[in-house]
């Protein structure tokens, strides 16, 4: 590319921002189709592609598919998406639901941990692989009907972020590629980035991932995938679908990474790995089950690989605590977190009955035993442009496009996370964004 081109995009680029910065360009309007801001401009169409592109990445527009590309309501975050506890007074971005109960279930499982001599013991350094009695709890809550995890098998992470991050890193040199869905769990684009991956957007339907888009995507490494209760989507892969996908793991000699976060909510299916345990990583954490605050992630490897994860986990340095091994395997042996994932699951009913109850006439996808929904919105409202509104009211959402691999496809809904508010509170925020939604972007102030 020469230098002239490449100054006049960036030209082009720098007199659309300073419309933006002076007003005549205003949140939420639409900038021309490519081809006529082309002619308008007499540019080639790919320079007015790249003055979009240029625009997207300094936070100015933003792209939808199938409506074009839009002055950006609000400024991006300084965070990575759903990386940090929002400022709003409702949070309906992160999803760690607290039951009442909940801190005085902890408590008294952790009394005997104040001993000296026990405490003591809990502050000594662990490997990857934990304690064996750890290995033997966490095998026994993650096993589901028809899948029941060998305890030699799983290794323990900080949480269920460092233990993706190690199957990757064990997976994939950097500068490889790693399938994912089009839609995915933001924090794995960062953890992609950090590694060096790139990462392959794979066409889904409403059962989930194709196995054709695996089968056609080039050649991959491994691909990471949430079959149950996805995020952002809800859905739940049918068996039928994570078999297919088992023969195309095979057929094509690479591993999975299966995210299994959500899994406590749902009693079935039985994981991926139950259908290719040779070719499948299982990874979970007790972030949603117990609390982000004290949690131990765990991965469930293949014999063939299971060295190189926990060589990952070590050299990342994203080994356990021992103390909060120590603190969870009383909480798995005594009961506790089985105690609070029976409530958690009844929350996440209860909470679901408010989307139903509030968002009828609106397209919200959402599993009824699920934590979060996913609102396609109507015309004429953009996800960037309700998500700063709603901020205005003190609510946070997330807009599709955290959730995007390529920015220039974000779709036009949002993700609602339902556990971290009091109930209460939560149908208050549902009433104030259905009465939102009915409304117009032209009748709302947004600065």
């Amino acid at each position: 590319m020469g230098e002239d081109v490449m100054d006049d995009y960036r030209r082009i680029a720098d007199a659309v921002a300073k419309q933006i910065a002076s007003g005549r360009l205003r949140p939420g309007d639409r900038l021309p189709p490519q081809r006529q801001f082309a002619r308008r401009h007499g540019i080639a169409g790919s320079t007015a592609a790249r003055v979009y592109g240029e625009l997207i990445r300094r936070g100015l527009a933003v792209g939808e598919v199938g409506r074009g590309t839009f002055v950006r309501a609000a400024a991006p975050s300084s965070e990575p998406a759903l990386a940090e506890p929002t400022r709003a007074r409702v949070d309906l971005e992160l999803n760690f639901s607290v039951p009442p109960e909940q801190p005085a279930l902890l408590a008294e499982s952790l009394g005997g941990m104040l001993r000296p001599d026990v405490l003591a013991g809990a502050l000594a350094p662990l490997g990857a692989a934990g304690t064996p009695a750890m290995r033997e709890a966490a095998a026994a809550m993650l096993s589901r009907p028809g899948w029941t995890p060998d305890p030699g098998r799983l290794l323990l992470a900080g949480n269920g972020r460092q233990a993706i991050a190690a199957a990757l890193a064990a997976l994939v040199p950097a500068g490889d590629r790693v399938g994912v869905e089009e839609l995915t769990y933001p924090l794995v684009k960062g953890i992609a980035a950090r590694l060096g991956i790139t990462l392959i957007p794979l066409a889904m339907d409403e059962r989930g991932v194709l196995p054709e888009a695996i089968r056609s995507a080039g050649p991959l490494r491994a691909v990471y995938l949430q079959p149950t209760l996805h995020n952002p989507l809800g859905g739940t892969m049918p068996e039928s679908r994570r078999s297919e996908i088992a023969d195309a793991l095979r057929d094509l000699g690479i591993y999975a990474v299966e995210d299994g976060i959500y899994s406590f909510l749902r009693d079935d299916p039985a994981p991926l790995a139950a259908f290719a345990p040779e070719r499948v990583i299982v990874v979970d954490s007790l972030s949603k089950r117990v609390a982000p605050g004290l949690t131990v992630g765990f991965a469930v490897t293949p014999e063939a690989i299971g060295g190189r994860i926990a060589s990952a986990l070590r050299s990342g340095g994203w080994t356990a605590p021992r103390f909060a091994v120590e603190a969870a395997t009383r909480w798995l042996t005594d009961g506790t977190v089985a105690a609070l994932g029976e409530m958690k699951r009844r929350d996440a009913v209860a909470r679901q009955r408010l989307v139903r109850e509030h968002l009828a006439e609106f397209a919200v996808d959402a599993d009824p035993q699920a934590f979060h929904c996913w609102w396609r919105l109507p015309d004429p409202w953009r996800a960037d442009t309700f998500v700063a509104a709603a901020a205005r009211r003190g609510i946070a959402v997330t807009p599709g496009a955290a959730f995007t691999v390529v920015v220039a496809q974000a779709p036009n809904a949002v993700r609602l996370a339902l556990s971290a508010p009091p109930i209460g509170t939560l149908a208050a925020a549902l009433e104030t964004l259905a009465a939102l939604a009915r409304g117009a972007p032209d009748d709302v102030e947004i600065e």
